[in-house]
């Protein structure tokens, strides 16, 4: 006969977890008095994290036993646990609760109450949450990236990649930095993004080289350039110039082989050579730039060659 169930310790002044007067563990056991009281089933499932009992309050199961049943009918009731089948499945063998049953861990879907809040026993309540690091901003490059650099390779251009540059409304996501096309130097070197270095250098290969070889018989040495990106806007405009995103370059002299230096700016009165030289780089760009601009279109355009990709609708083309 079974009087009580604790999780006490014998050695513990008091129990591991504090379930207050009474304990979910085991079902108190109410023997029937008359063949018409219907069996008391036992309680065998798995004891939820509230200690809190679900139905209406149940007697002590740890009163004293001679409370429950009277000394003159415990023998009588157990006769009929031996006579009657249905009787047999109250007998008292529920093996003892082992403390490891208030570590059951309750499903998601329940939200701990009560005492299980206060004073959690699942050990996977107690530790500190787990922090994830901070998702880190992708820094992968995309595949028209990759084809650009590919082509650079292809044109001989000797360049550099650089780490993204933000600053503020300007900047370039994969900018590169270019120092030589071909035998052709850059100076100083051109930080830019890939579509218009490649652009640039395309024209430079197929345009540049080829008529300083045509008019002065000499190949191009160094491109000297004024400005490449730059965060700012177009003079005397709230407009965002391209150089803000990499996408212009300011070609102030061209250097030739034989020593020849040629200023952009317009050449004097009987440079008939020099002008024509000018004049077709300066036109060929317009073949694979959306803007150039030179000396002649207005002052702050003076001394250079001002090459950039903006896009522009149905293909226009700013060639002054």
């Amino acid at each position: 006969m079974v009087a009580s169930c604790t999780t006490d310790s014998l050695m513990s002044m008091r129990p591991e977890i504090d379930v207050g007067t009474q304990t979910a563990a085991v079902a108190p056991m109410v023997m029937p008095s008359s063949p018409a009281l219907a069996p008391v089933e036992p309680m065998l499932e798995p004891v939820e994290p509230n200690l809190a009992p679900a139905a209406a309050p149940v007697e002590p199961s740890f009163q004293p036993a001679d409370t429950l049943i009277g000394p003159e009918t415990a023998e009588a009731t157990m006769d009929s646990e031996v006579d009657e089948p249905a009787a047999a499945t109250i007998q008292p063998s529920v093996e003892p609760v082992q403390p490891q049953i208030a570590a059951v861990i309750p499903p998601a879907s329940v939200k701990p109450r009560g005492l299980q809040t206060l004073v959690p026993s699942n050990p996977m309540m107690v530790g500190y949450p787990r922090m994830d690091p901070p998702m880190a901003r992708s820094t992968a490059m995309p595949a028209d990236e990759v084809t650009c650099r590919n082509d650079l390779k292809r044109l001989g251009v000797t360049f550099q990649n650089l780490a993204p540059i933000h600053d503020g409304s300007c900047g370039i996501d994969f900018p590169v930095k270019v120092s030589a096309i071909g035998s052709v130097q850059m100076k100083p070197a051109a930080t830019l993004s890939c579509s218009m270095a490649a652009t640039f250098s395309r024209w430079t290969r197929k345009e540049l080289v080829p008529s300083a070889r045509m008019r002065y018989w000499s190949g191009v040495k160094t491109i000297h350039q004024g400005s490449s990106y730059s965060c700012r806007r177009i003079a005397r405009s709230r407009t965002m110039s391209e150089h803000s995103k990499g996408n212009a370059l300011d070609v102030m002299r061209i250097e030739l082989s034989n020593g020849k230096d040629i200023d952009v700016r317009k050449p004097g009165w009987f440079a008939f050579r020099e002008k024509g030289f000018l004049n077709t780089v300066r036109a060929d760009g317009c073949d694979y730039f959306t803007t150039v601009l030179g000396p002649g279109y207005n002052y702050d355009h003076r001394n250079h060659f001002h090459f950039d990709i903006k896009p522009r609708r149905n293909g226009y083309v700013a060639c002054r």
